[in-house]
Order: C-alpha cells, then sequence, then structure tokens
C-alpha cells in the first residue's frame, strides 16, 4: 500500500523538488550576471558541465537498451539543443538581467499555459468540451493568461513584504528612471519570447522520446548540441577573449550548479515524467519556483516585489490549479497508448509473443465473456461493461487444454 502511494506521488515529488532547484538557479544567475558574467559564455560553460556529469550514466545504465540513431532523431536533438539551452536560455538570462529574478520566475507561470494551447496543437492533450475537468482546463488557461497581462503591464509600486523602511521603499521607487522602464519592457518581452521557446522544448522533447525512449541518453545528447551550437554564438556575439576566464567564485558556481542542477538533472526528470504524464503535468508546479524565488530574492539580491507582480501571480495561480485539477482528471498517457495500441491490433491475434488474444461478444447481462487459446492455453474471464465507468475483469483464470 504505501509502496503504491510512492509510485504515484513519485512525479509530484521529483517535480516539486526541481522547482526549489531552478529557484536557486535564479538567484544564483543572477549574482553571476550582476558580477559582469557573459550570458552566452553562462550557457555554455553550463551545457558543458551537464554534458560531463551525464554522459557518463547514459553510457553505462543505457548501453544495452539505447536505440538506433537516425536522421530523423538527430535533427530532432539537434533542435532540442538549439531551442533550449541556446535561444530560450540567452533569452532568460537577459530578460532577467534587465528585470529582476521575482520577475522573471513569476513569468515563467504562463509556462502552462503556453504548453497546454502547444499540446492540443500538437495533439498531445485532449480537449472535451462536454466534460467538467477539460472547461476547467480551458478556463484555467484563459485566466493564466490574463495574469501573465496583468503582470506584465501593471507595475504598481513597491510592496514593502519584509518590513523594510519607508524610505528605503521610497528611494527605491525613485530608482526606476525612463532607462529602467525601458529596459524592464524589453526584459518583458525577452522573458515571453523565452517561455515560447521553453514550451516547445517540451513538446518536442514528447515528440522524441517516442523514437528515442532513452531518457538519459537523449539529455546527454541535448546537453553536447547545446554546448557545440552555444559555443558558436558566443565566439559570434562575445568578442572579448577575456570573458571566458572564471575562477572560483559566483560565475562557477553559477556554471555548475546551473548545469548539473537545471540541465543535467533537470532534463532528465523531466523527460521521465513526460513520458508518464505528459508535457503539460510538468508545467504545473511553475509558481512553486516563484514564491521560492521571491523569498530568496528579497533576502540575498535585496529585491522589491511590485504590486503588479503579486496581483497577476496569484491570478495566474488561480488559473493554474484550474488546469492542475483539470489534468488530473485526464488518463495517464501510457494508459491511453496502451488502450490504442490493443484496438489498433489484429482481431483474434495477440499484440505480441507474451500477450493472449482477447475475443468479446455480449450477453443479456450487460456482461462481455473473454475467452481464447493460445499456446496451449485457454483464457476466461467476464468484463462488467459499464458506459459511467472503466470495465472492471472479474471471474479470471487460465487453464491449461
Amino acid at each position: 500500500m504505501v509502496k503504491q502511494m510512492f509510485e504515484k506521488a513519485k512525479p509530484y515529488i521529483a517535480i516539486i523538488l526541481l522547482q526549489f532547484g531552478y529557484a536557486g538557479m535564479f538567484v544564483i544567475t543572477m549574482v553571476s550576471l550582476k558580477q559582469g558574467m557573459s550570458h552566452y559564455v553562462l550557457v555554455v560553460y553550463r551545457h558543458l558541465v551537464a554534458t560531463l556529469a551525464i554522459s557518463p550514466f547514459a553510457l553505462f545504465i543505457e548501453r544495452k537498451t539505447r536505440p538506433k540513431m537516425t536522421v530523423s532523431i538527430f535533427l530532432k536533438i539537434t533542435a532540442l539543443g538549439l531551442i533550449e539551452p541556446v535561444i530560450d536560455q540567452n533569452l532568460y538570462y537577459v530578460g532577467m538581467k534587465y528585470t529582476s529574478a521575482t520577475f522573471a520566475s513569476a513569468m515563467v507561470n504562463i509556462l502552462p499555459a503556453l504548453t497546454f494551447i502547444m499540446a492540443v496543437i500538437f495533439r498531445l492533450e485532449r480537449v472535451g468540451l462536454k466534460q467538467l475537468h477539460s472547461i476547467a482546463k480551458v478556463v484555467g488557461t484563459a485566466i493564466t493568461v490574463v495574469g501573465a497581462m496583468v503582470m506584465t503591464l501593471y507595475k504598481g509600486p513597491i510592496v514593502n513584504i519584509l518590513g523594510l523602511s519607508h524610505q528605503s521603499a521610497h528611494d527605491a521607487s525613485n530608482a526606476s528612471n525612463g532607462s529602467a522602464d525601458h529596459h524592464w519592457v524589453m526584459g518583458t518581452i525577452m522573458l515571453f519570447c523565452c517561455i515560447v521557446g521553453w514550451s516547445s522544448f517540451f513538446i518536442l522533447q514528447s515528440i522524441t522520446l517516442k523514437q528515442y525512449p532513452a531518457e538519459l541518453s537523449l539529455t546527454a545528447l541535448i546537453c553536447l548540441m547545446g554546448t557545440l551550437q552555444g559555443s558558436a554564438v558566443a565566439l559570434a556575439f562575445e568578442h572579448d577573449m577575456s570573458a571566458w576566464i572564471i575562477g572560483f567564485d559566483s560565475k562557477l558556481l553559477a556554471a555548475v550548479y546551473s548545469g548539473v542542477v537545471c540541465s543535467g538533472i533537470a532534463y532528465y526528470v523531466q523527460g521521465v515524467v513526460n513520458r508518464a504524464r505528459g508535457p503539460v503535468f510538468i508545467t504545473a508546479f511553475s509558481p512553486l519556483a516563484m514564491i521560492i524565488t521571491a523569498i530568496l530574492g528579497a533576502l540575498v539580491l535585496g529585491e522589491k516585489v511590485h504590486l503588479g507582480s503579486l496581483i497577476g501571480a496569484m491570478v495566474i495561480v488561480f488559473g493554474l490549479y484550474a488546469v492542475v485539477w483539470g489534468k488530473s482528471k485526464d488518463p495517464l498517457p501510457n494508459l491511453v497508448q496502451s488502450s490504442n495500441h490493443g484496438h489498433d491490433g489484429d482481431k483474434g491475434k495477440a499484440n505480441n509473443d507474451n500477450e493472449l488474444p482477447i475475443v468479446m461478444s455480449m450477453d443479456s447481462n450487460n456482461l462481455s465473456k473473454k475467452s481464447s487459446v493460445c499456446d496451449g492455453y485457454t483464457f476466461h474471464g467476464q468484463v462488467e461493461i459499464n458506459p459511467n465507468k472503466d470495465p472492471t475483469p472479474i471471474n479470471i483464470s487460465v487453464t491449461k487444454t
């Protein structure tokens, strides 16, 4: 019983822990960027560290189960390495530098809505407007977008959540001049483009895993492609070679922490949960990272929280968990695939060597009787037919003929 509960809770625990990891990254990378680290160089070092950390595990653990590489899979991995490690992260770092770590983590809250919309477009998510949980997903998505617009368009006064003096808040407010407002708008646009890229990454990752179901190897290859492509971009845009020099300081900590935790471990965990629950589930817990980052940003970086961010974040959380509730009522993707696989097979034949063929017939008592013979064994069983719930097998037995 406890083991079953733990198995069901594993995806939730993994994604929640991942949000703590992201919250730490938001603060650590912000410190390194303020100390002058180039975000182009940070992207390269981050994925170089991730490649070195994950590759040995991928080579050893999946050496017998790794699928063969094809041109189609290679192109998808190349696209994954370009979308998230290179384009997405560079936009994110610039956007965070122009705004704040707290605002950047809050903007990530529209990630579930965008991922949901894209999942519907690519038929990875089902929506039936006659079902309550599907309506909740659609309405929650709309509410989340409204909250993001409030947070983006309305900045508002500074909220003294840590009890700072009125004078401190007033001075900080006066520091926001026209140039800062301009940077804030540009940073917001870059963060939005980043989130679109991040959503695309989850969708493409879900599609790629169906052809290449090896999470560790896929993670290592994405990080490797991100390192190579990121290096080309960094050499093109970062002409100061001294930017590549880092010591034992926050720059090295940012590269190692974000590489191991937020690229290596994160890509792997997201891949495993993506296969089991789908891309929308992965993005459903991003408000937790926002809350943690807001606390750490105020304590470590002395960042001020604006009223618009708080109002928008509360609206986003409300809409987001409507999406989460609706998503929890959906059947698991692997169960749907198994069901579809069973219907697509030839009637009266086994889908593989370990499965028995099933022949169904109805009687007057709304019971479906199953009986088939395979390799000298006869399978007998009854399934109750009820349109309001899943079929429940009863009186199942296997005898040798």
